[in-house]
């Protein structure tokens, strides 16, 4: 019999740190070009490294997942947060976040956004 490898373990859900979360979904036009992922992921990395604002991230793909509810057409997904609405307002016209559209907008066609705030 197979058992959950977290059948043992007692977990606490952690809250996310900052009010307000970002979500960006980023489509890029050569999405099977691995030049163009290796280019796009280490443009991103290089500025969520540098942006002073955000105070957690997490840069990912697509999950191997099925079912009818999930979207897993992206190629990659940005999720950050911040203390609050104002700082994420200071992120969008933060120099790293205006370097970062200028370098990444060549590589992607489309990009969607999900801004949610805890009240």
């Amino acid at each position: 019999m197979l058992r959950s490898s977290c059948e043992n373990l007692t977990l606490s859900p952690e809250k996310i740190k900052g009010d307000f979360v970002h979500i960006v979904f980023f489509w890029l036009k050569n999405p099977n070009s691995q030049n163009d992922r290796k280019i796009f992921k280490k443009v991103l990395e290089e500025f969520i490294d540098k942006n002073p604002q955000v105070i957690s991230t997490h840069i990912g793909e697509p999950a191997n997942t099925k079912r009818h509810v999930i979207d897993s057409s992206y190629t990659y997904s940005l999720i950050v947060t911040f203390p609050d609405l104002e700082t994420q307002n200071a992120y969008q016209v933060d120099p790293t976040h205006l370097l970062f559209i200028e370098k990444g907008e060549r590589l992607w066609e489309k990009v969607l956004i999900y801004d949610s705030i805890l009240k």
